[in-house]
């Protein structure tokens, strides 16, 4: 048969006439006897078959054997559908194709799934036959929207002056946070590489060496537990600069990040410039460094209301150091008990003791506690809140932490559940002077908040050796729809204030040297200021694709236990490869057995 010469979804009015030769997959088959209709389905759309045993028996007898999913080829004349039997949902629903010669290429075996049935069909399942998942029309599609973003990605920072530079693969092991994946080397017995957990210094390097505005589609490595936007296995857009301060890269990737938004999804809006938040103001506000801007519903401290009132629940709270703190939901005062109940569950699920509810009337509020409230007090809460009649409050207290992060989640619920978000709508802001380390109390030292290469705040420098908690770093956070997108920071570029970093870290000099000497060493020889972002391509790609889960952005995702369903990996090796990498297996007793493992949620950050 000739070779192919159209799509399955090419063919228009202005084709009729014209003999074609199409290569796909049976989606359908309708057999009428004399007549056989065949849906041939590519990536690009349908077209309908038409084989009229009368004009072609032998391609009706072909036609009359093939089933769902064959891979057939046909080659006929292309004309116009009879008045009447149209399509309009299908670009190519105003013509069909009269064929005159099927082949069979391939035939198929009964499939575990109907691909148009995909979506309801469990996962595990779905993710064992990854390949026939990808036949389903919208994966296909969010692989060709995420094959977009990067083109305008790669396009975008061409024009800006940037080089694509690729990084190893293969590199050392060095403590950044998360595990490593380790590989054992053959040629070095006992010795290992590790898969990058991101090319945070081989950037750093590459500035040192001059190449000035490095960017990189890089593939990253983490052995971390997943969730709806963590994979073991992710994609980065890792970006490098020199001679730049904070505001330079702000002002680059938002317009980057612009470009491809408009360029991918136009339909979507979103707010121009991105709104900044402090850290400190996002966590007030929102109990969240990474606040779903998509509701208002900012927190409310009603700490000094409520914790000195006749309800119990309040005065234990802040007579042990507690805080009261709640928001306000527009509109939606007769929420009905089972999405209350859903609530407090959430919330005690978060750590908290649940959640008071008050409904907002003229000048009172109508609560389980509200006989526990003198009227003076139920307005001025009324007041503190902006409540209006019709208006439900919802409040959290405990300890400072899990009411932040109880009522954080509690927010997200109610827009998910009484407040749906516009679709059509981004909420995109960067959020800004993180502190520089966190306390870790059960190893007892100083971790740094983002990377240990990230630049203190230059007039925060001297507080290292007296305050080091009170250092704001030279970094920053892209978030959008409640989602990391990229976290970012100038870097230090000079040795003895990274050695002063490390040192707070609790690193002894030899243990730096050891760790990163490479580093240390290329800072002594002329290193320039720099900073950069890694941005998610697989987070980015999901909001455009208006998924929840970046499984969905991925060919070949691994489920929630770390596991290709697809190969079946990780899975054991000979004892003749382990022997070559000098390598020996202890058993472990009562490992689990991860038959029957479920595709799962995931969620990790870009690095920075």
């Amino acid at each position: 048969m000739a070779k192919r010469t159209h799509s399955c979804g090419a063919l228009r009015p202005d084709d009729v006439g014209r003999q074609v030769t199409l290569m796909g997959w049976v989606r359908a088959r309708r057999d009428h006897g004399r007549l056989v209709f065949l849906d041939l389905w590519d990536r690009e759309g349908v077209t309908q078959i038409v084989i009229d045993a009368r004009v072609t028996p032998e391609a009706a007898a072909v036609a009359h054997s093939v089933r769902d999913e064959y891979v057939v080829a046909i080659q006929g004349v292309v004309r116009a559908r009879p008045g009447g039997t149209e399509n309009a949902a299908l670009a190519t629903g105003q013509v069909e194709v009269a064929a005159a010669q099927i082949e069979v290429l391939n035939p198929a075996s009964p499939l575990p799934f109907p691909p148009d049935d995909a979506a309801a069909v469990d996962e595990a399942l779905r993710q064992r036959y990854r390949y026939l998942d990808l036949r389903r029309q919208p994966l296909l599609d969010n692989l060709r929207l995420r094959h977009r973003v990067v083109k305008s990605i790669r396009d975008a920072l061409d024009a800006e002056g940037f080089l694509e530079v690729e990084t190893p693969v293969l590199t050392r092991s060095t403590p950044e946070g998360a595990r490593d994946y380790l590989v054992p080397s053959r040629v070095h017995p006992g010795e290992f590489y590790a898969l990058p957990q991101s090319p945070q210094q081989m950037k750093q390097l590459l500035m040192v060496g001059g190449v000035d505005r490095y960017y990189q589609i890089a593939r990253c490595f983490r052995d971390e537990d997943l969730r709806a936007d963590r994979q073991p296995e992710f994609t980065q857009l890792d970006l490098e600069m020199s001679f730049v301060t904070q505001e330079d890269i702000l002002r680059l990737v938002e317009a980057l990040v612009v470009r491809v938004i408009r360029e991918v999804r136009p339909d979507l809006r979103f707010e121009v410039p991105f709104p900044r938040l402090t850290y400190r103001e996002a966590l007030t506000r929102y109990g969240s460094d990474k606040p779903d801007l998509r509701w208002d519903m900012a927190f409310v401290d009603c700490t000094a209301l409520l914790g000195s009132s006749g309800a119990q629940i309040f005065r234990d709270a802040v007579a042990a150091g507690g805080v009261i703190k709640g928001i306000r939901v527009p509109g939606h005062g007769d929420v009905s008990h089972s999405d209350l109940d859903a609530l407090d569950a959430l919330s005690q699920a978060l750590g908290a003791g649940g959640v008071v509810w008050m409904r907002a009337s003229e000048a009172t509020v109508v609560a389980p506690v509200s006989q526990h409230l003198a009227p003076e007090v139920q307005q001025a809460l009324l007041r503190a809140f902006g409540a209006e009649p019709g208006d439900l409050l919802l409040i959290v207290a405990g300890d400072p932490d899990t009411v932040s992060g109880a009522l954080d989640g509690v927010r997200r619920e109610v827009g998910r559940r009484l407040d749906p978000a516009d679709p059509d709508r981004l909420a995109c802001a960067w959020v800004v002077d993180f502190p520089l380390l966190h306390w870790n109390s059960d190893a007892g030292r100083w971790d740094a908040e983002h990377h240990p290469f990230t630049s203190p705040r230059p007039e925060d420098i001297p507080l290292l050796a007296s305050e080091p908690g009170s250092v704001r770093a030279s970094c920053y956070d892209l978030v959008c729809n409640g989602w990391e997108v990229g976290s970012g920071s100038i870097r230090i570029h000079r040795r003895e204030l990274q050695t002063q970093v490390l040192g707070v870290l609790g690193y002894t000099e030899e243990e730096a040297q050891a760790s990163f000497g490479h580093l240390l060493e290329a800072f002594e020889y002329g290193a320039p200021p720099h900073g950069g972002i890694a941005l998610g391509v697989d987070r980015l790609a999901a909001i455009l694709a208006g998924t929840d889960t970046i499984r969905d952005v991925i060919a070949f995702p691994k489920t929630r236990q770390a596991v290709d369903a697809t190969m079946q990996a990780p899975a054991p090796v000979t004892k003749a490869q382990l022997d070559e990498i000098h390598i020996r297996v202890a058993p472990l007793r009562g490992h689990a057995s991860r038959a029957g493992t479920e595709g799962g949620a995931h969620d990790r950050g870009p690095s920075h």
